[in-house]
């Protein structure tokens, strides 16, 4: 017989029992929470993920850059061996001192000077015309482009030795040519001008096409209007050139010149391979020998840390000066414009 009592309803714990549903208030406060903490996580991802990204920029150049910098200076102002960097006997200004009295820094820094000027000009002003020339609509303009930029590209070792080759004394295609033309042989290498010519004509061989690109990439900046009134007052695509490309690039200009000043300063792999034999005395009568040439023969042949440490802050000064230089040009620029 039935039993007329019902049946219990089975608890929460038993199987089949209904889940309990959670507060609506509770639920509300665990959501804003997780919204409060994705907040905080993101207002700190906002303001520290920059100096995150460019941290490694600043890690490595106080690694490679800042402390070799100081540790120089340092150096310099000691006298102190390759051989034992660690035995240090303070000189003060010394080192600076004997550098003015050295005459083969003064020979140094008149080579350095001498195969700027003779490369720098040239290649800035073949740059300034072919960067002219790529600036019309040609066919092909994208593999001439290449094409001026190849010689950037190039190792220095392969190039100079390519040139060494050239302006060999007896069998270089250079001397064959004036042969051809009736003009005796050049000892390129040992003489003064001769082979600072034969220097700066490989520097002007891998510079040229990249400084054209800079220039060219500047002419594309002038407005076609500035052109087009030109023409309009009967202007000739030379009289364009230098009354309206020439001014509105002397800002591209002016810093191609610095840059070139700069790289001319350091100028080092091109005078080290051109005569292999001399090493880093620049020839037999140190007649090409640049500073950077100086500084390696003082710190990695003469042994003289100390030395070579005062030339490379010596250096480093002087590009100073071409970098203030270049501000104060600049400046009568900006005021002139």
């Amino acid at each position: 017989m039935a039993s007329d009592i019902p049946a219990a309803a089975p608890s929460q714990g038993e199987e089949g029992a209904a889940p309990a549903q959670p507060s609506p208030t509770v639920d509300t406060a665990a959501a804003e929470r997780r919204r409060a903490r994705r907040s905080r996580w993101y207002r700190r991802d906002v303001r520290w993920s920059p100096y995150a990204f460019v941290a490694p920029f600043f890690v490595f150049f106080a690694a490679f850059g800042l402390f070799p910098l100081l540790y120089t200076g340092w150096a310099s102002l000691h006298r102190v061996e390759l051989t034992a960097p660690t035995d240090m006997e303070w000189v003060g200004l010394r080192n600076f001192s004997r550098l003015l009295e050295d005459e083969f820094f003064w020979n140094a820094l008149k080579n350095t000077f001498t195969i700027g000027v003779i490369s720098t000009v040239p290649q800035l002003l073949i740059a300034l015309g072919i960067a002219h020339l790529l600036n019309y609509r040609l066919r092909a303009s994208m593999f001439f482009r290449v094409a001026a930029l190849t010689p950037y590209a190039t190792s220095v070792a392969a190039a100079t030795l390519v040139f060494v080759l050239l302006f060999g004394r007896d069998y270089g295609m250079i001397n064959w040519a004036l042969g051809l033309a009736g003009i005796d042989p050049v000892d390129w290498q040992n003489g003064e001008w001769t082979s600072q010519i034969a220097v700066s004509t490989i520097v002007i061989w891998r510079w040229t096409g990249y400084n054209a690109l800079i220039y060219l990439a500047a002419m594309q900046a002038i407005p076609n209007d500035l052109y087009e009134s030109a023409a309009l007052d009967g202007a000739s695509r030379w009289q364009q050139f230098v009354h309206v490309t020439v001014p509105s690039l002397r800002p591209t200009i002016l810093f191609t010149c610095v840059v070139s000043t700069i790289g001319a300063t350091q100028l080092f792999g091109e005078p080290l391979l051109f005569n292999g034999g001399a090493g880093a005395t620049g020839g037999a009568d140190h007649q090409f020998q640049t500073l950077g040439l100086y500084l390696y023969e003082q710190g990695w042949v003469n042994l003289h840390l100390g030395r070579a440490s005062a030339i490379a802050w010596t250096m480093f000064l002087i590009l100073l000066v071409i970098g203030a230089v270049n501000w104060l040009l600049v400046r009568r620029l900006r005021k002139s414009a």
